[in-house]
């Protein structure tokens, strides 16, 4: 038997001695591991989730909206957006719709609203929009017919469900086919239901004419943001400038934004990146605290084995083979600590996923391992310090 193998075959012989202890010890450092790596696994996941929005709504996608440009404004812009006081109208559609190269504007005015069915009432989140929303999303039709371009201009009472929201007011979307919801004080016919979106806000949406709106539901006929579908990818630069222009005219640089896809989620990729990393911190709280449970593990380990430490020195082991020993307890313990903390999320990974775009962060795992192995190394070894520095008398003497 080598060194090393005795090494390991002494701490796991001392392990099994102290189940318990064993298992507590190693506790701080799951804890601490199954956090870091879980925060990372929803940080990438939520940037998943918002990446496949924008990728349904296709690339060739211009957005405005007001505030400063989110390309250059980060964090800022988003506080700029809600604090200007623009808010776009059909006078600001009807510009944007005379540019060229463009395949269809849409105006989007959202509200939350408590929707009621004959029997049920729910919150619902209110879209006012037009036609050429269902191609941007590519969204189609379950049940029923979406909304079309005579809708819109009659200012039609008919409004389209989401799946979700048609589900929890008439049970079944294929139920929801010709009944009538109320909004407010206004009754509107569900002509049409959509398919699932997987996003909680469409699913749960209702969608009607952006001219029905204008009146108790949006007295002020504004929208808060304008989507823009263009015709071509090499036309993408030219329209946003042309847009720009237009909107100058009525408008200050700083008081709105026009954006493709790439930045807006650049902006959100920053975002995103200072959120982890602030998590990231959070998480590894606990294992500094998880270190500091092993380091007292240790010193409670080095009290009770002083007489063998003793007994060890006077057969001829050097202060360096106490040192390795009890250095290598020590980042065993914490390395299986994290090893249990990695199976944990990974198993609540494979769990979510299918619900939610979650993933395992390699550079994270790998991350997690080292540092888990460095606490031990850096915790452990105070108290193998001190079994190594006891001379072989006073080490045998301990009572």
């Amino acid at each position: 038997m080598n060194y090393y193998s005795f090494l390991l075959k002494n701490a796991f012989e001392d392990f099994k001695r102290n189940k318990t202890r064993t298992i507590l010890a190693s506790l701080g450092i799951t804890i601490g591991v199954f956090s870091v790596v879980m925060l990372i696994a929803l940080g990438i996941g939520l940037k998943n989730y918002i990446r496949q929005q924008f990728e349904n709504m296709g690339s060739n996608l211009v957005m405005i909206m007001p505030g400063n440009d989110l390309s250059e404004g980060g964090f800022s812009s988003f506080g700029s957006s809600l604090a200007t006081g623009i808010r776009f109208d059909e006078r600001d559609l009807n510009t944007i719709s005379r540019v060229d190269n463009i395949d269809y504007v849409v105006p989007i005015f959202m509200k939350s609203m408590v929707v009621t069915s004959l029997e049920k009432e729910e919150l619902a989140s209110l879209m006012g929009t037009n036609e050429d929303l269902f191609k941007l999303m590519d969204l189609k039709a379950v049940e029923g017919r979406i909304l079309e371009g005579q809708d819109i201009s009659s200012r039609s009472k008919d409004v389209v469900l989401g799946i979700s929201i048609a589900e929890k007011l008439f049970d079944d979307a294929g139920n929801a086919i010709g009944k009538t919801v109320r909004l407010g004080n206004q009754r509107f016919k569900v002509i049409g239901v959509v398919e699932k979106m997987g996003d909680p806000e469409m699913d749960g949406g209702i969608f009607m004419s952006y001219k029905t709106t204008f009146g108790s539901i949006n007295p002020d006929k504004n929208f808060f943001t304008i989507y823009v579908g263009v015709d071509s990818e090499g036309a993408i630069e030219g329209v946003k400038s042309d847009i720009e222009e237009a909107l100058l005219k009525r408008y200050e640089e700083d008081e709105f934004s026009v954006s493709e896809q790439s930045e807006l989620l650049d902006v959100v990729n920053q975002i995103f990146g200072m959120i982890n990393s602030v998590l990231v911190a959070i998480g590894s709280i606990s294992l500094i605290v998880g270190g500091i449970g092993i380091m007292n593990i240790m010193y409670a380990n080095v009290t009770e084995r002083t007489k063998e430490i003793g007994i060890r020195r006077a057969i001829g082991a050097t202060k360096k083979d106490i040192l390795v020993q009890f250095v290598a307890e020590s980042v065993l313990l914490s390395g299986l600590g994290g090893i249990m903390g990695l199976v944990a999320s990974a198993l609540i990974v494979l769990v979510v996923r299918p619900f939610f775009p979650v993933a395992l962060n390699f550079l994270a795992v790998f991350a997690a391992i080292g540092i888990s192995s460095f606490i031990g190394v850096f915790f452990g070894v105070f108290p193998a310090r001190r079994a190594a520095n006891l001379t072989p008398i006073e080490a045998i003497r301990y009572e």
